[in-house]
């Protein structure tokens, strides 16, 4: 634990280490005097309070340590904070939040995690929701199209905030809105957070259309297919009035299926270029969050039965990662079903 007792009451607290907790963090920078940080890694954490910087994520992102109250211990972040932004891997999400024993009473929790939490198969809200109770008043999405890796170079980008409770998403948009950064909100917190799971899997087919040879055209006609694709799937889990082409929607699907910074596409190309699932996580150092949500995303279309969704985009995705069928033979077929 580091004494950082004379630091101001941070507002908001975030929850992760990684590359995009970092850019959150250098956002909310921007505008708050101070900014709860917990991460498991006690190195990194004395690293950043002595460097300034981040060793394993984002490193030229210089931070003031003066505004950073950080800490290993999730519930004293939890506890002085009024709202907490998740932003790790689906996969681990669970682990940390079975380790807050502090009250979660009238805090606010953000979600900024694209995926699906496997021990649930829910979204990080619903998950929040049925297992701990959290109203869904109390509980909202961040969402792109927004890469860390241009925060850290302070390119102008854009943020969905996502909440039923409009004055939090407003709260936390004005704290997350700067120079490079232009937040817009919305009441959709459930379709904007499966838009950002399902994005994740269209850019692994991206990726594996490039690592398989593919051209550009085919590529716009796969982007094309994947946001018809991503309506019908998110009305049939949450029907509202939604304009699936804004840019938590359309926007944030094709900066993860075009973008070079883009973990999913980069995996997606290996496994196209001949790469195993196992070779592919060994190589990257990032997690890539549509393979875990193809599986949960798959299996929980196919549940609905006669009332799921056509997902043949998905349904090749899944068919390559989890049945083990060659890249080159499920891409020939789905060519068939687009257009």
């Amino acid at each position: 634990m580091i004494d950082q007792t004379t630091k101001p009451q941070p507002t908001f607290g975030v929850i992760g280490g990684g590359s995009w907790a970092t850019a959150i963090v250098k956002i909310l920078c921007e505008t708050q005097e101070c900014v709860g940080w917990y991460m498991r890694n006690t190195a990194a954490i004395e690293h950043i309070t002595t460097e300034n910087h981040n060793p394993n994520y984002l490193s030229s992102v210089e931070f003031n340590t003066d505004q950073l109250l950080m800490s290993d211990d999730i519930n004293e972040i939890v506890a002085c904070t009024q709202t907490i932004i998740f932003a790790i891997p689906s996969a681990f999400i669970e682990s940390e939040l079975q380790k807050i024993t502090v009250s979660l009473k009238n805090k606010g929790f953000f979600s900024a995690i694209k995926g699906i939490v496997p021990q649930s198969n829910l979204i990080v809200g619903e998950h929040l929701n049925s297992r701990y109770q959290i109203p869904m008043d109390c509980i909202g999405v961040v969402t792109g199209p927004c890469h860390a890796e241009e925060v850290a170079l302070e390119r102008l980008s854009y943020l969905t905030i996502a909440c039923m409770d409009s004055a939090r998403a407003i709260q936390l948009s004005n704290a997350m809105s700067c120079a490079y950064i232009k937040c817009t909100t919305s009441d959709d917190i459930i379709g904007t957070e499966y838009a950002a799971m399902l994005k994740n899997i269209y850019a692994l087919a991206a990726g594996i259309a490039h690592g398989l040879g593919y051209g550009d055209n085919f590529q716009s006609v796969l982007m094309s297919n994947a946001i018809r694709e991503m309506k019908r799937y998110v009305k049939k889990v949450h029907h509202m009035k939604r304009n699936i082409n804004g840019s938590a929607y359309l926007g944030d699907l094709l900066v993860t299926g075009y973008s070079l910074f883009s973990r999913n596409r980069m995996f997606g190309t290996m496994i196209g270029k001949g790469y195993t699932v196992k070779s592919t996580m060994m190589e990257m150092n990032m997690v890539a969050e549509g393979y875990y949500a193809v599986n949960s995303a798959y299996q929980l279309n196919e549940n609905k039965g006669s009332k799921k969704a056509k997902t043949p985009i998905i349904d090749a995705v899944y068919n390559i990662l989890y049945q083990g069928k060659s890249p080159k033979q499920v891409f020939k077929k789905l060519v068939d079903k687009l257009d």
